[in-house]
């Protein structure tokens, strides 16, 4: 098969792999659609040392089971392999499996490939109204899904009356906004600095956008889900807490200082980082998709898997403004 595959620092290339062959209560898809995510662009630019080359990324797919108990469905796969016995399994905490293995991680490799095998389990099967390169952002979406959720658990106020405020209008940042609306969150501010994003997002009913750097933040919020992850982004989304506030972690950019830790004591902050999703999490995220909840998710663009190479430098160049690049690889 043909495969996108991550050979060295910034070094992309369409090389011939072994299709890979599905062990006992696997199935065997073709990838018919697959996204870019941040963790990949990191894995790229030589900062992830979880992902060492060479390597297949990817891990928001979606695609045609040809082998298999689902034989001829179109799914949406969960990248998350959890052992379901643990404690965690059972608790129906499963993303903090001790033994848990996403695809485009060793042992496991991704999805910037025509094949992939994962456990049946892991699959969900996409009505025919939703296209496959929609069903894949079930994914990125399903991270703002968790936080969002957990986030109900902390608040101290209900949802509906709750000021919150995005960090980023990546897609995972525009996704847990999407999900706050969908959710009946009284009012929603996004923070973007780019003027192109920041019209997507405009076009995004119920959600405020504004610019961090040139405009006025909003402050005394309850909730701040931060898609970002960046010194900057904690610093300024602790800052705009109410006292008794809380802080949902979604982001990885960077390790560097930002939360006030010594405000969050005085003030009572509720600071919660969030890992993925859970399997309930995952399906509860596709269903709102194909009701159509989560509104028309035409904020997309496409590229050919032959041109991921060009794909990955367009983002890091900044000469893409959509909050996804979703890959081809049978176009």
């Amino acid at each position: 098969m043909k495969a996108l595959v991550y050979t060295g620092v910034k070094q992309l290339q369409f090389i011939d792999r072994p299709e890979p062959r599905p062990k006992a209560c696997e199935a065997l898809i073709r990838v018919e659609a697959v996204g870019i995510c941040g963790s990949d662009m990191h894995a790229w630019a030589g900062h992830d040392d979880r992902r060492p080359a060479p390597l297949i990324l990817g891990h928001e797919a979606a695609g045609t089971v040809i082998d298999g108990p689902m034989k001829g469905r179109r799914v949406t796969v969960n990248p998350l392999v959890t052992c379901g016995e643990c404690k965690a399994c059972k608790g129906g905490r499963d993303n903090l499996c001790a033994t848990r293995q996403i695809i485009s991680m060793p042992p496991r490799e991704g999805a910037f490939a025509e094949f992939l095998t994962m456990p049946e389990r892991n699959l969900i099967a996409v009505p025919d109204h939703v296209s496959l390169a929609v069903a894949s952002l079930a994914e990125p979406l399903a991270c703002g899904w968790h936080a969002a959720r957990l986030a109900q658990k902390a608040l101290d106020v209900p949802l509906p009356s709750a000021r919150c405020l995005v960090m980023g209008g990546g897609a995972i940042g525009l996704g847990a906004a999407l999900v706050l609306r969908a959710m009946g969150a009284g009012q929603i501010f996004v923070a973007e600095t780019s003027a192109a994003r920041r019209a997507i997002v405009g076009a995004q009913d119920g959600i405020a956008v504004f610019d961090p750097i040139g405009d006025t933040s909003p402050q005394g919020v309850d909730l701040v889900i931060d898609g970002v992850g960046f010194g900057a982004t904690r610093a300024a989304g602790s800052q705009a807490l109410r006292p008794g506030g809380v802080f949902m972690h979604i982001g990885l950019g960077d390790t560097a200082p930002g939360l006030d830790i010594r405000r969050a004591t005085l003030q009572e902050l509720t600071f919660i980082g969030t890992y993925t999703y859970t399997a309930q999490d995952f399906r509860d995220t596709a269903q709102a998709i194909f009701d159509g909840r989560l509104g028309a998710l035409d904020w997309t663009e496409t590229a050919l898997l032959s041109d991921g190479a060009d794909a990955f430098q367009s983002i890091a160049d900044g000469r893409v403004a959509a909050p996804k690049v979703t890959l081809l690889p049978q176009a």
